[in-house]
C-alpha cells in the first residue's frame, strides 16, 4: 500500500524530489536509517525495517537506542566525523554499517546509516553504487572511503571520483571527469584501463595500473547490471601499491628480525642448557633438549626413552624446572628397584589399618606427595600389570584410592616416565598394557646412547676434568692419548660410566697427566680383540650360541661406527631390529 501511495503521489505531482528520493530509498536492498540530533528515527527503509523485524510506522519517532542499541549514530553526530566498515549485529544478523553525519549550513542537523548484510556484500556493493548516485548521503560515503573511488558509466565516460582517489593516484578529479576511458589512456593519464577490459569481458576486472606520475595502483573493476543484462555503470576500487609494496617490505623485515630474534634465543637456552648439570655438543642431544623445553609448559605426559645411565632424570628435572610447576615437588621413583609388593603403598598410600605392621594413622603416597608437581617414574616397565591398572585410571581421571580405602582422592599430578625397555615389544609380548602404552607415549623423547653422539664424549670429558679438579683441589689433565682412547671406548654405561670412569682415573692417577697405563684395566684390552675367532668352550643351545654370537657383533659394529644406523647398515639389518636386539642383552 505504501508503494502504491508513493507512486500516486509520484503520478500527482512528478517534480516532487523527496518523494522521488523516498521512493528509491525504500527501493534500495541496504538498510538506510536517519536520526536527528536528538536520537530520534526520522527516516527508515523497508530494508532496515526487515532488519529489525518492526514495521516502518512503528520505528520512525522512536529513539534510535531502542529500535537498533550500539547502532553508533548519536556518536557520529556527536563527534561529527563518519564511521565506515562498522561490524554490528541486529537481531541474529551480522551486518556492515557505513554512518555519516548529516551537515546544513554548517551544522550537524543528524546522522544516517547505511546497513549491508554480512553474507551479500557483493549484492549490497551493487545497491550501495546505485545509492551514491542518487542521494546526497550516497556522496558522503564515498568521500569516507579510504580506498580510492572510480565510477563510469556503461559506455566508459567517467562520472564519479572521490578525494582517495585523487591522493592516491595524483590525478585530480577535474581532470577525468566526462572523459572516456580511452581518452585517459591516449593522454598518459594512465597506462591502461582495466574499465574498458570490463566492458568487453562483462565480468570483474583487476590489473596492476600506472598512473601519470609512475605510480603503481591495483584497479578492482565492476561490472553494474540493469534487468536488461545491460552494463549501466562500472565500479572500480583503487589501491595504492607503493603502500603496499611498504607494507609488504616492513613486514619482510619484521620477519627478518623474528628469525633473528628466534635464533638468538635459541642460543640462549644453549647457553642455559651448557649448565654444570647439562653438557651437550651433538645436534641430536641439542634437539632433545630443545624439544624437553618446548614441552615443558605443557601438562602432557612424557615419555624418555633410553639406556641406562644416558641421562633420563636429567631430562626429566630439566621439564620440571622449565614448566609452571617449578615450585612445586619433584617426586623421583625407581620402579624397578623397589620391591614389587611395595611398590602400590609407594605410590598410591594406604588407609589406617590396611595390613598388619602398617601405620596407625595411613600413608599418603607419592603421587599425594607430588600434588601440583612431577611425579618421575623411572623404569616405568617395571611396573607389574596390575599397578599399570591403576596407574592408568590416574592418567585417565587424575583420580587415585589408597591400598585399603575405599574414596578416590583427586590429584593434580604431571607424569614424566622413563625407560631403557622397548614398550612396544613388551605390549606386543602380553608385558605391558597396550592402553597404558599409548597413555604415557604422547610426547616421546628419546636419548641416544653416548657412542651415537661423540661429540658430547668430547665435552663431557673435559667437563669432568674440570669439575673433580676444582672439586679436590687438583690440577690433573689427561695425555693425548688416553684422551683418544677414552673417545674411542663405546660406552656401554653411557654417560653414568664416563663420569665414574672419570672420578676413578682423576683421583686414583698420582701423575699430574694422566695416560693411558691409568685407565681401568679393561681399557687396557687390544682395541680390535674383538674381531678375534669365536672361541667355543662348552656344549650350548643353538639359539643361545646365536644370541651371544649376534650380540657381540652387534658391539663390534656399534663400536667401529659409532652410529646405530651406520651400524645396522653394516651388518645388513633394519635399525629398528638391531636397536630392538641389542635392548635385549
Amino acid at each position: 500500500m505504501q508503494a502504491e501511495s508513493n507512486e500516486k503521489m509520484q503520478q500527482s505531482n512528478p517534480d516532487n524530489s523527496l518523494t522521488w528520493l523516498k521512493t528509491i530509498i525504500n527501493s534500495i536492498y541496504n538498510g538506510i536509517v536517519a536520526i536527528n540530533t536528538k536520537g530520534q528515527i526520522i527516516l527508515c527503509n523497508q530494508s532496515a525495517a526487515k532488519l529489525v523485524d518492526l514495521p516502518v510506522e512503528e520505528i520512525v519517532g522512536r529513539p534510535i537506542k531502542e529500535v537498533i542499541p550500539g547502532s553508533g549514530l548519536m556518536h557520529v553526530v556527536s563527534m561529527g566525523v563518519p564511521m565506515v566498515s562498522q561490524r554490528l549485529k541486529i537481531n541474529d544478523t551480522f551486518v556492515y554499517s557505513n554512518r555519516t553525519p548529516v551537515w546544513e549550513n554548517g551544522r550537524i542537523i543528524g546522522a544516517v546509516g547505511v546497513f549491508q548484510e554480512e553474507t551479500s556484500v557483493e549484492a549490497i556493493s551493487t545497491e550501495l553504487a546505485i545509492f551514491k548516485q542518487l542521494t546526497r548521503e550516497h556522496d558522503l560515503l564515498i568521500e569516507s572511503s579510504y580506498d580510492g573511488i572510480f565510477i563510469t558509466d556503461g559506455k566508459g565516460y567517467v562520472a564519479k571520483v572521490n578525494t582517495a582517489y585523487e591522493k592516491v593516484t595524483g590525478i585530480k578529479r577535474e581532470e577525468v571527469l566526462g572523459k572516456h576511458m580511452s581518452q585517459m589512456v591516449a593522454d598518459g593519464l594512465i597506462s591502461h584501463s582495466a574499465t574498458l577490459q570490463v566492458l568487453e569481458k562483462r565480468e570483474p576486472v583487476t590489473i596492476v595500473q600506472q598512473t601519470r606520475g609512475g605510480i603503481e595502483i591495483m584497479v578492482t573493476s565492476t561490472p553494474i547490471f540493469n534487468d536488461q543484462g545491460e552494463i549501466t555503470m562500472v565500479l572500480s576500487n583503487v589501491r595504492d601499491m607503493s603502500r603496499l609494496k611498504h607494507l609488504e617490505a616492513e613486514l619482510d623485515k619484521t620477519r627478518s628480525l623474528t628469525e633473528r630474534y628466534q635464533q638468538q634465543l635459541k642460543e640462549l637456552q644453549l647457553q642455559q642448557l651448557q649448565s654444570s648439570e647439562i653438557i651437550l655438543q651433538s645436534p641430536a642431544m641439542i634437539k632433545t633438549y630443545e624439544a624437553a623445553v618446548r614441552v615443558a609448559p605443557f601438562d602432557s605426559t612424557v615419555l624418555i626413552q633410553g639406556e641406562s645411565g644416558v641421562g633420563k632424570e636429567v631430562v626429566a628435572r630439566l621439564i620440571h624446572k622449565e614448566s609452571g610447576r617449578t615450585e612445586k615437588p619433584f617426586i623421583k621413583v625407581n620402579c624397578g628397584a623397589i620391591p614389587e609388593n611395595l611398590l602400590e603403598t609407594e605410590l598410591f598410600g594406604y588407609e589406617r589399618g590396611a595390613f598388619t605392621g602398617s601405620n596407625r594413622d595411613g600413608k599418603a603416597g607419592l603421587f599425594e606427595v607430588a600434588d601440583g608437581g612431577i611425579l618421575f617414574l623411572d623404569e616405568v616397565g617395571e611396573l607389574p600389570l596390575n599397578l599399570q591398572v591403576k596407574l592408568l585410571r590416574v592418567l585417565q581421571d587424575k583420580e587415585i584410592k589408597r591400598v585399603g580405602g575405599n574414596r578416590f582422592r583427586t590429584v593434580d599430578v604431571r607424569l614424566v616416565a622413563a625407560t631403557n625397555r622397548d614398550l612396544q615389544e613388551m605390549v606386543e609380548s602380553g608385558r605391558f598394557r597396550e592402553d597404558l602404552f599409548y597413555r604415557l607415549n604422547v610426547i616421546p623423547l628419546y636419548i641416544p646412547p653416548l657412542r651415537e653422539r661423540p661429540e658430547d664424549v668430547v665435552a663431557l670429558i673435559q667437563h669432568f676434568v674440570k669439575k673433580l679438579n676444582k672439586k679436590y683441589g687438583m690440577n690433573k689433565s689427561l695425555s693425548p692419548a688416553a684422551f683418544k682412547r677414552l673417545y674411542e671406548y663405546h660406552w656401554p654405561g653411557n654417560v653414568r660410566e664416563l663420569g665414574n670412569v672419570m672420578e676413578n682415573i682423576m683421583i686414583m692417577s698420582e701423575s699430574t697427566t694422566i695416560g693411558v697405563e691409568h685407565l681401568p684395566k679393561h681399557f687396557m684390552k687390544d682395541r680390535d680383540s674383538n674381531q678375534e675367532a669365536v672361541v667355543v668352550k662348552d656344549i650350548i643351545r643353538l639359539g643361545e650360541a646365536r644370541e651371544q654370537l649376534e650380540q657381540k657383533l652387534i658391539e663390534m659394529a656399534l663400536r667401529k661406527t659409532g652410529s646405530l644406523r651406520k651400524a645396522a647398515s653394516l651388518l645388513g639389518m633394519d635399525h629398528s631390529t638391531l636397536s630392538r636386539k641389542r635392548n635385549r642383552r
